[in-house]
């Protein structure tokens, strides 16, 4: 189970680095707008915004890396707090901004913690 664990948390964590990339690098880019429905004038207007959630969300991929190289009980406790943080995040944007991310950022982010609970 430790292994499962281990490949979610790095999954989780690949995830929000490409979410940091998107929004920090690719926002007002094709990938970017496509994803979101918008125009240039809009992903321009956002990305401001954009490249400040992406930050977060690269702080949360940072995160769980070193949750995953860290000695236990570090790193244990490490995964056990960003996951929470990625739960949350996925929860609040997902009632505030858009339902899409309770599926692309919550449930993997909660699938991931429930294994490193049941694994540590």
């Amino acid at each position: 189970m430790q292994t499962v664990a281990y490949v979610l948390v790095g999954i989780v964590a690949v995830l929000h680095a490409y979410f940091m990339v998107l929004e920090m690098f690719l926002w007002q880019r094709k990938p970017g707008r496509e994803l979101h429905g918008m125009d240039a004038g809009m992903a321009a207007a956002t990305a401001p915004l954009a490249a400040n959630q992406g930050l977060y969300n690269g702080f949360l991929a940072a995160g769980l890396v070193w949750g995953l190289i860290a000695a236990d009980p570090t790193g244990f406790r490490a995964q056990i707090f960003f996951l929470c943080c990625v739960v949350v995040a996925g929860v609040y944007g997902a009632a505030t901004a858009n339902r899409r991310i309770l599926i692309a950022q919550a449930l993997p982010g909660a699938l991931a913690l429930a294994a490193v609970l049941v694994a540590g």
